[in-house]
């Protein structure tokens, strides 16, 4: 059967880039830069592009579209059952995600429609947690069916499993050219209005301010690498999945550069956009920058709806932009994630794109109904926080681990990229993979697990947010288990019989 292709470079650029740019870099990339030495940070987060973010893309693209298969598929042809395990770890770790991103995105559907006229009225955090998500049992329950959130999570499923449903260049490549153009015209045009608020030079101030005394403390450059880790979307499976679909003749080398480079421009952008509006809202209230600033869920969702009450005008119609643009940012995503495991399940098991799309795709929609239930934010904090650290940066450490050391795969993709591309790699790229990027993700790895085991999260409990220890291993250590458990079960079971020979020559 022949393999589905992307009708242009462009298309696969635009899905590439669209499944990077999701709502974490929105948020994420300007808190982390602004915690760690400010406008001294791009030097370690440069360096971290080009000695892991590029490289390991370079490795991913180049891994799918030599070996023409999802993830699973990819790994089992270039080592065989000894190899076919990671890709499936890196394929549940993309479903895990996926049930608990869906429903952010469901929320961001809602705050748009709340945009219009404000309904989240002055106290934004207490209208988030208890009248919006009504948080209202303890960690570990999960309380009746929050409709304000089911609803809208239906509507992002139904829209994601259309949309791959229609296949990869009718379905993907035509959704994310609409999408991502988009995004970035709704994008600039929140940022435009930022930057000219009263107040918007002040934030921008605090985020370039640069600290240069920071770039001697090792935090800021694990910090660095560990965000250009997540931000790209590598050991999701995803960017092997995306690369497969690449016509034979295709520039690997130039479209990681194109990727890398253009995910890192709307992490700035977004930097711009974020610490001007905080900027304007610090000065609204007499206060420091660092006072409003914070991360994650509580900046679109609580302080951003604070800032857009503060507008001076026009507030219903910018609160739409920006919760319109996490929506767009947040289905681009989740269509290159729920990707993995269509296609690892469709070619495992020789069925349909459609029957993968309605059984996977249906089975992450049944289990993300957990995160829109009253203790749901509980539950997406807990497995959010394990999944990443402990799937997602742990598949990374491995995958580069075992290709270019173990396997001695790295000259045979090499010379594969280079028999294609424009940009030839050499001794920069071998020695990134081979040598930088898992000391450093080694050092996280240790950090992480020694943080974790030892239990030295400032908490009473000791625990991650100081949930108890039942809920830690139930909700966290069990799910992220879990992923590598199951990859390790779907790589015993046989290949539909058109899927196991594979010629090295290709």
């Amino acid at each position: 059967m022949e393999r589905s292709q992307w009708g242009t470079r462009a298309g696969f650029i635009m899905a590439a880039v669209g499944s990077a740019v999701g709502l974490g870099n929105i948020w994420r990339f300007p808190y982390v830069a602004f915690e760690n030495g400010g406008g001294a940070f791009f030097i370690p987060y440069l360096f971290a592009l080009l000695t892991a973010g590029i490289p390991i893309l370079i490795l991913e693209f180049t891994i799918g579209h030599k070996y023409r298969g999802s993830a699973p598929l990819s790994f089992f042809r270039m080592g065989g059952k000894k190899l076919e395990w990671l890709g499936w770890w890196a394929v549940f770790v993309s479903f895990i995600i996926s049930v608990y991103y869906a429903v952010i995105i469901a929320w961001a559907m809602r705050y748009t429609i709340f945009s219009i006229n404000q309904a989240w009225g002055t106290d934004t955090q207490d209208f988030l947690f208890n009248e919006f998500l009504q948080l209202t049992v303890s960690p570990g329950q999960t309380g009746g069916i929050v409709w304000g959130v089911f609803i809208p999570l239906v509507l992002v499923w139904v829209i994601t499993l259309g949309i791959l449903l229609a296949g990869v260049k009718k379905g993907i490549e035509v959704a994310n050219r609409i999408f991502i153009p988009t995004l970035v015209v709704i994008f600039l045009a929140v940022v435009i209005r930022a930057v000219t608020l009263d107040g918007a030079l002040v934030g921008l101030e605090a985020f370039f301010q640069p600290d240069f005394s920071a770039i001697m403390d090792p935090s800021v450059w694990v910090a660095a690498y560990g965000h250009i880790f997540f931000s790209l979307s590598v050991a999701f499976a995803i960017m092997i999945t995306y690369s497969s679909y690449l016509p034979k003749k295709s520039d690997i080398t130039n479209n990681a550069f194109i990727t890398g480079f253009a995910n890192s421009s709307f992490e700035l952008l977004a930097g711009i956009g974020v610490f001007a509006a905080l900027g304007f809202m610090a000065s609204q209230q007499g206060v420091e920058v660092s006072e409003v600033a914070t991360a994650g869920v509580g900046l679109a969702f609580v302080v951003f709806p604070q800032i857009i009450n503060e507008f001076p005008g026009f507030n219903g119609l910018f609160g739409v932009l920006f919760f319109l643009s996490l929506t767009l940012a947040g289905l681009t995503s989740l269509m290159s994630i729920t990707e993995t495991y269509v296609a690892g399940f469709s070619e495992k098991f020789g069925i349909s794109r459609r029957k993968s799309v309605l059984f996977g795709g249906g089975l992450a929609a049944l289990i993300s109904i957990l995160f829109a239930t009253q203790g749901g934010l509980f539950f997406l904090d807990l497995a959010d926080y394990f999944i990443n650290q402990f799937g997602v940066a742990a598949i990374g450490l491995v995958e580069v681990v075992l290709v270019v050391w173990v396997f001695r795969k790295a000259d045979t993709l090499k010379a594969h990229a280079n028999e294609i591309s424009d940009i030839h790699l050499g001794g920069w790229w071998k020695f990134s993979l081979g040598i930088i990027t898992p000391i450093v993700l080694g050092y996280m790895m240790f950090g992480l697990l020694k943080l974790n085991i030892l239990k030295e999260f400032d908490t009473e409990t000791g625990n991650y947010e100081g949930y108890s220890d039942m809920f830690t291993l139930s909700g966290g250590v069990a799910v992220a288990s879990a992923a590598i458990i199951f990859g390790v079960l779907f790589s015993l079971a046989k290949w539909h019989k058109e899927q196991g020979e594979y010629d090295e020559r290709n």
